[in-house]
């Protein structure tokens, strides 16, 4: 374990200390996005049909049943009344995003979800489905053949084999789009670019890099937000088209990130250590438990007995000096300090929060 923590964190180590400010820099479309410009959740309920009898038992699903009933009477067929109980439909909901400028006649793919007690949706159809928003409009409609991606098989025994989710699947481009949003972005005169790691240092650079060439279009409101006011001569599109493939140094807080549970680490490169000294050693406690039988003398009248005996040893690993590590040091030294004392990744653990708790630690510590 040790050999493998040193061969994953010294490359990452030396990365962070070869790497400069040039390096640092991403564009501004992958660390920010545009206030308004986003997907939309549609739902719809349905049902799926054509299915090898793996479909919801109509007796136990009254919603499926009086789904085919209004379906049916659609169709200029009465049911209503009739002992109908098959078990090749399924009621299901359907999800799907529509994506930001949508257009009617666009094609979005759909997930469909079993309802009941449907075994599998695989081979089924999804009948006309409408898909609504959040405000209770229709904004797409979908059908098509189901794709669940999985594999299931049962015996006569009652035995069986399933592999995926068969009650769950996706229609691809299953979805066409009847309604726009009505988010006109080239109608505003101005907007707002959020970002998705909120920093005061990178938003005042965003600013200052969009002003360096287009002044007073740019203001750093907080360090979530920056507006952008599009030049005369550009529209709101191409500016932002044009702003959004500049490049900036992304700053990023000292943070360490503790996954206990799998006894992982992430370090950012701007964590520093002041001046510490650490020792680490391992105290193995082992108790063995040895139950005697005490068997007792001839015509004694006595009686069988189990004696417990048990051996306490302590054993404490030795030979581990303590290691001192200069103040301010980089990750790079920091790491190969930890791992010249040969500890594990949750030796480290501790040893980091203890660290933190002598203030020796110049970073913020998020345990998940």
């Amino acid at each position: 374990m040790q050999k493998l923590l040193t061969a994953l964190l010294a490359p990452l180590a030396l990365a962070f200390a070869m790497a400069g400010p040039a390096s640092a820099q991403s564009r501004i479309k992958d660390i920010a996005s545009i206030e308004g410009v986003r997907s939309n959740q549609l739902v719809g309920y349905g049902l799926v049909v054509g299915l090898a009898g793996t479909g919801d038992s109509l007796r136990n699903c009254p919603f499926t049943r009086q789904s085919l009933e209004g379906m049916t009477e659609r169709l200029g067929v009465n049911i209503r009344g009739s002992n109908a109980n098959s078990k090749n439909l399924a009621a299901i909901m359907v999800t799907a995003d529509l994506p930001p400028f949508a257009t009617p006649g666009a094609r979005v793919d759909v997930s469909v979800s079993s309802l009941c007690d449907a075994k599998s949706l695989l081979g089924g159809t999804l009948l006309v489905t409408s898909l609504q928003g959040a405000d209770g409009n229709v904004y797409a409609v979908a059908q098509g053949s189901v794709q669940t991606g999985s594999v299931s098989g049962s015996g006569s025994s009652g035995s069986s084999v399933t592999r995926g989710v068969p009650t769950a699947g996706r229609i691809a481009s299953g979805a066409t789009v009847e309604r726009e949003t009505g988010f006109n972005l080239d109608s505003l005169q101005e907007v707002r670019l959020t970002l998705r790691n909120p920093d005061f240092t990178t938003a005042q650079r965003i600013a200052a890099a969009i002003n360096a060439t287009y002044p007073s279009t740019a203001l750093a409101e907080n360090g979530s937000v920056v507006t952008l006011r599009a030049p005369a001569q550009l529209g709101m599109a191409a500016f932002i088209s044009r702003v959004e493939n500049m490049p900036v140094a992304v700053d990023t807080p000292a943070r360490v990130i503790i996954d206990e549970v799998n006894g992982v680490i992430v370090m950012g490169e701007n964590v520093r250590i002041s001046t510490v000294a650490i020792a680490q050693g391992n105290l193995t406690i082992s108790v063995q438990e040895s139950p005697q039988v005490s068997q007792p003398a001839p015509f004694s009248q006595g009686q069988t007995a189990v004696v417990p005996q048990s051996d306490v040893t302590v054993e404490e690993e030795l030979g581990r000096e303590i290691r001192l590590v200069n103040g301010a040091t980089s990750l790079s030294t920091l790491v190969s300090g930890l791992n010249a004392l040969g500890v594990s990744p949750r030796d480290m653990i501790s040893i980091l929060q203890a660290i933190k708790a002598a203030g020796a630690l110049q970073a913020e510590i998020e345990v998940l």
